[in-house]
């Protein structure tokens, strides 16, 4: 049995509306039903709600705090998702990257997912996201990647392309 930590963070993935304010916020996290719609069979999930933001509001604090969570998780798991907000998702995917690469650094996968939709909203790419990156998190060789809409990006050098809606490798 494959066991898999998911490090929950917030962002868009998990924004629900907010009918008093009229407005998308990370008030409660939809994580649970996502996964509940999602045939895991032969993986053991275990969740950790480390925070609930959206990442534009993400501290240098809040990365490490990522950082440290998947380290920590490495020990008693075979892989890590994070699910992150898109817009600071490369700048923990960075910084884990760079923890990975110290001597002593778990050898394990990390995949880093979110959606550029929420999960609420009719045509989201959460669901497919937070597929791709569970089924990523399986066969990938040790290291950190970003996996969203039918890419394997490995960092360092993962970049979001505001433009397409989307994340692209770039030079390193």
């Amino acid at each position: 049995m494959f066991r898999a930590l998911i490090i929950s963070t917030g962002g868009t993935i998990e924004k629900t509306y907010c009918e008093m304010q009229g407005v998308l916020a990370n008030n409660v996290s939809v994580l649970d039903v996502m996964l509940a719609s999602l045939e895991t069979g032969g993986v053991a999930i275990s969740r950790l709600a480390l925070m609930n933001k959206d990442s534009l509001e993400m501290t240098p604090d809040d990365h490490q705090r990522i950082t440290d969570a998947a380290v920590d998780g490495a020990k008693d798991h075979d892989g890590i998702v994070i699910v992150h907000g898109t817009d600071r998702l490369t700048v923990s995917g960075e910084a884990i990257c760079a923890r990975w690469s110290q001597p002593g650094a778990p050898r394990l996968p990390v995949v880093l997912t979110g959606a550029m939709r929420p999960y609420e909203l009719r045509r989201t790419d959460a669901v497919q996201n937070l597929t791709e990156a569970l089924l990523a998190v399986q066969i990938l060789s040790p290291g950190v990647y970003a996996v969203l809409h039918n890419k394997v990006l490995a960092f360092p050098g993962v970049t979001k392309d505001n433009a397409h809606g989307t994340f692209v490798k770039s030079a390193v």
